[in-house]
């Protein structure tokens, strides 16, 4: 019998002994014989050779101080999307006459803002085909621009709904827009947003189509409205939180 009891204690703090290990694996012992947390991770552990910026940079970009200057040159740069590819569009008068409302829209937001010195377009010519962060930023360089803004727009209808009569037409818009800045290539503010619309097709409008294109258009212009009082709210408060904090 006190053979069995011996056994089973053996069994008991083994069990003990291997719950503690299991438990304790993520820890080290300090020379006191304590068990410490290991160190915090702070930085990258992965071997990311594809990367191309380096772990000191992403770690002085991350601990350090940043804002735009006080004054901004402002360039405006629209990329097309996939929906609006083709020489149909380019042909359009509407869809022409559309974009230059967007651009005029964009332009008279930021020039409501006092720190925005002007606005300006860059010019198709300096944008490849394929633009990547690298190509507009030097584009932006070449018109000593401070900050570039890059936007894009799409816009389209509602499937049928029920909630609505035949006669009524509604379309959605969405518009991604950044802030780039030139100088460091960082990007200090971004957004999206998707609006609605809802009319129905107007006396002077000879066919559906008509219609549509206008309502998708009165969409996009609530996007634009609405990220033009984002645009100006960031720059205001930005530049009161650097005046309070003494940056530059």
């Amino acid at each position: 019998m006190k053979h069995i009891i011996y056994l089973i204690l053996i069994i008991a703090l083994s069990s003990c002994s291997v719950n503690r290990q299991i438990g304790q694996s993520s820890q080290g012992v300090s020379a006191r014989g304590y068990y410490e947390p290991d160190p915090p991770i702070t930085k990258s552990l992965f071997d990311d050779k594809t990367s191309t910026i380096s772990e000191e940079n992403i770690q002085k970009i991350l601990d350090g101080n940043y804002s735009l200057p006080d004054n901004l040159r402002v360039s405006l740069v629209k990329l097309e999307s996939t929906q609006n590819r083709g020489n149909y569009y380019w042909n359009d008068e509407e869809y022409l006459k559309s974009q230059q409302k967007y651009l005029d829209l964009f332009t008279t937001k930021f020039k409501q803002s006092g720190r925005v010195l002007k606005v300006s377009k860059i010019p198709d010519l300096l944008i490849s085909n394929n633009p990547t962060f690298t190509s507009i930023r030097e584009a932006a360089v070449r018109t000593q621009s401070d900050i570039v803004v890059i936007y894009s727009i799409n816009s389209d209808l509602y499937s049928k709904n029920k909630l609505f009569s035949k006669s009524d037409i509604k379309a959605f818009a969405t518009t991604q827009l950044i802030i780039l800045d030139v100088r460091t290539g960082l990007i200090p503010f971004s957004t999206i947003i998707t609006e609605e619309y809802q009319s129905k097709r107007q006396e002077n409008e000879l066919n559906d189509n008509e219609a549509e294109n206008r309502i998708k258009h009165e969409a996009v212009l609530l996007t634009i409205q609405e990220i033009g009082k984002r645009i100006n709210s960031f720059l205001k408060n930005e530049y009161n939180y650097v005046a309070n904090n003494g940056y530059n």
